[in-house]
């Protein structure tokens, strides 16, 4: 009854139906047809009203008009137990499908016509959905299989473009490696051909210099020959003029010429001087015979020697020419002369006789209005002598042809110009200019405005240079030391030096001194009767010219700046000489010059300026010297003899007063003379 009951219900297919329909195959529906209608119960319009009643209703409709018959419907709930049974089991289709596949086929083959037809319909249904299942599976595989060739052509691009970009970093990392080898090879190369050419540059180089050495080399020879040849040429040109010399300097022997009128003093200096010329050529020849050539300046010193000699026999001609002119008016002038040394006798005379008178007054009143007898002597022995010495180079001093002014001109700057060049600069610049007037002044050549000249070209050569020499030095302290007081210090530490070793030089410094400036013996000359006013201005040191004479100011300023560069002189010597001996004019003469100039009656403004002028360049040295003696002379200066000064001074001439007056309260209140501005020290003869 239940299996009934449950035939009545609606038939309706479960979720499985697909699964069971599409495991069931056709041939055992057909098989279970066949059977069926082997039995008469199957029938092809009941299979089909069956199968149209199933798809439209969900129901298996009863054939006989029933709901269900017993045999129909144990199939049935068969597989609707089947079909039920399956839910509860896993999702596996094919097992499922097995199973009800080998339940069902003995229930088909047993079941109705209308139940095969719809287990039929099932089959068929299930059939269609295995189709579409397939149709879906296939078109997922399709869509698998195209995701995986897309993925797989995606990681094959990948793939390549990796392979590319290693690739490309290969090629890259291998272009790099390329270039570097290149660059070296490069540079390699580049530092080969740097130092093959450099390697050709030395070699050019080092051929140059060959080149030159080989033409230095041949140079040399030559010039070795030319100097062979030139100074075999000189050597005979030099014999010759020796020759012509010696012969020449018989001529100038006195005893050759006794028979002349030529006075023997004047023949005896030729012969000297003749002599000496010989000596300086033979001299030469002297080096010549040791084995050397004589140089261009051995055979100009022998010609100005051969030119000299000649000379000298052509003065010696003229004064013999002169003196036989003399001895014919000697006769005629004696009487003349006679009288007129008569007459200056009677003046002589007279003069002492002024003198004396004058002496008396003075000496009855303290003081004396001249120098002593014995500085009065000496001043004019000391005139005399450059007065001589300024007429023995008349001839040079007044020349008559081209060559012999020229001469004078050299001369004149070789002595004038080093003595300009004298500053403070440095002890070896004053060393050198000493060196050059020591070299001139000994007969040696000298350079001057890019000549050679030597004071052994003329006879009167030594005694003009002597004298511009000295006259030279007495004008720059008359210039140079009175515009600049320290200039005194460097003048006259050289003047100094060439007075020790040329005294003669020094006696011409002297007389200069003395002309220009009298106050330096001391010495107040006196206007003699019918002395022009303006001659008698020169002899006391003033400067007279077409516009007048000097103003006082002018005046006192040059005899400043010459009674400095004395008191410079008095105690300074020359460091590089000997110093074994005396000085050649030292402080005793300095301290002589005070005492005198405090025996004097003072002159206004020119006394106090010397005074105080030789005081402070000299003081010190004199001060050192004589110590207390010293300041006994400066105490009688400041307590009797400023009196005096004072006494002859008017008040616009007070200003060199004053300065003496400070200077000797100062020194004496302090009892110390500081060192003279401008001295030379010990570190100047270093520079």
């Amino acid at each position: 009854m239940d299996i009934l009951a449950g035939c009545k219900e609606a038939l309706s297919l479960s979720s499985h139906s697909g699964v069971i329909l599409e495991r069931l195959s056709s041939s055992p529906l057909q098989k279970s047809c066949f059977l069926a209608s082997g039995s008469g119960d199957c029938s092809p319009g009941l299979s089909e009203e069956i199968l149209g009643s199933i798809s439209s209703t969900g129901s298996v409709p009863d054939i006989n008009g029933k709901h269900s018959t017993l045999s129909a419907a144990l199939p049935l709930r068969t597989v609707s137990e089947q079909a039920f049974s399956e839910e509860a089991k896993d999702d596996d289709p094919e097992a499922d499908v097995s199973e009800i596949s080998s339940a069902s086929l003995p229930a088909i083959s047993l079941l109705s016509p209308k139940a095969m037809e719809t287990a039929g319909r099932i089959i068929k249904f299930e059939e269609e959905q295995r189709e579409k299942a397939k149709l879906a599976l296939k078109l997922r595989q399709e869509m698998q299989e195209k995701l995986v060739a897309a993925v797989a052509s995606s990681e094959s691009e990948q793939l390549k473009r990796f392979e590319e970009f290693m690739e490309l970093k290969q090629r890259q990392e291998y272009q790099t490696m390329r270039d570097m080898m290149d660059r070296e090879t490069k540079e390699s190369i580049g530092r080969q051909e740097k130092l093959k050419e450099e390697q050709r540059h030395r070699m050019k180089i080092l051929n140059l210099r060959l080149r030159e050495a080989e033409q230095q080399r041949l140079r040399e020879a030559e010039l070795e020959r030319q100097r062979q040849a030139e100074g075999r040429e000189r050597l005979r040109n030099l014999n010759t003029i020796q020759e012509e010399i010696l012969q020449l300097n018989q001529l100038l022997d006195p005893s050759t010429q006794t028979k002349s009128d030529l006075p023997l003093a004047s023949l005896n200096s030729l012969s000297t001087r003749g002599n000496q010329l010989c000596s300086q050529v033979s001299e030469v020849v002297r080096k010549t015979a040791e084995g050397e050539f004589p140089t261009v300046d051995d055979m100009t010193a022998a010609e100005r020697a051969l030119h000299e000699m000649r000379a000298l026999i052509r003065l010696m001609q003229e004064e013999v020419a002169k003196a036989q002119e003399k001895k014919k008016k000697k006769e005629q002038e004696q009487q003349e002369e006679h009288r007129k040394q008569v007459e200056l006798q009677a003046q002589q005379e007279a003069q002492k006789k002024a003198a004396q008178t004058a002496k008396e007054k003075a000496q009855k009143k303290g003081l004396q209005n001249s120098a002593e007898d014995s500085m009065l002597k000496w001043y004019k022995e000391l005139q005399e002598t450059a007065a001589r010495c300024s007429q023995s180079f008349e001839q040079l001093n007044s020349p008559k042809d081209a060559q012999t002014k020229k001469l004078k001109l050299e001369l004149q700057k070789a002595a004038t110009i080093p003595v300009s060049q004298i500053s403070s600069n440095c002890g070896s610049q004053l060393r050198e200019i000493f060196d050059k007037i020591d070299k001139l002044l000994s007969g040696r050549a000298v350079v001057s405005g890019g000549k050679s000249v030597s004071t052994s070209q003329h006879p009167q050569g030594l005694d003009f240079v002597s004298y511009k020499l000295a006259e030279k030095f007495v004008k720059q302290g008359e210039e140079e030391v009175a515009s600049h007081h320290e200039a005194a210090f460097p003048i006259a530490v050289v003047a100094s030096g060439i007075w020790e070793l040329h005294p003669r030089v020094g006696e011409f410094i002297l007389a200069h001194l003395h002309k220009k400036c009298p106050y330096a013996v001391p010495h107040y000359p006196p206007m003699k009767e019918g002395t022009p006013v303006e001659d008698y201005q020169r002899i006391l040191g003033y400067r007279v010219d077409d516009s007048g004479v000097e103003g006082q100011d002018s005046f006192l300023k040059r005899m400043s700046g010459m009674i400095r560069f004395y008191a410079a002189v008095i105690q300074l010597r020359w460091p590089y000489g000997s110093k074994q001996g005396a000085a050649p004019h030292g402080l005793n003469h300095g301290w002589r010059w005070l005492a005198q100039m405090l025996n004097m009656e003072p002159l206004a403004d020119i006394t106090a300026t010397l005074l105080f002028d030789f005081l402070e360049v000299c003081g010190n040295a004199l001060m050192k010297q004589y110590q207390g003696q010293f300041w006994k002379l400066i105490l009688l200066l400041k307590d009797e003899y400023f009196q005096r000064i004072e006494a002859v001074t008017s008040t616009g001439q007070m200003g060199s007063v004053i300065r003496l007056k400070q200077f000797l309260e100062t020194s004496l209140q302090s009892r110390q003379i500081s060192p003279p501005k401008g001295q030379l020290s010990s570190n100047f003869w270093r520079l």
